[in-house]
């Protein structure tokens, strides 16, 4: 799957693909506006990639003390750019991984 694809099912879709891992389908949730819901599927990640996503949901958020803590555990440095770059950027190395 491609970034691409991965936005058209964004689009198109009523629920991520059931083959992808939870980080993934936690940022696909993120995209549609279900914030909680990602939230949610990156804490049952339970991993590094699980971690990155949910400090990228707390940036999100705006709690920046909380989402340092989350880059911290996740071993990935705080991103700087747009939150949609780093969207993006999450989602093509996770995709990259699959």
């Amino acid at each position: 799957m491609t970034l691409d694809d991965f936005k058209k099912s964004v689009a198109n879709d009523e629920a991520p693909s059931a083959d992808l891992k939870d980080a993934l389908k936690a940022l696909w949730h993120d995209a549609k506006g279900e914030w909680e819901r990602a939230h949610v599927l990156c804490q049952s990640a339970g991993n590094a990639d699980g971690d990155w996503v949910h400090a990228y949901l707390h940036r999100v958020e705006g709690d920046l003390s909380n989402a340092s803590y989350w880059y911290n555990r996740s071993g990935k440095a705080r991103f700087d750019g747009s939150l949609e770059s780093e969207w993006a950027s999450i989602v093509e190395a996770l995709l990259g991984k699959e």
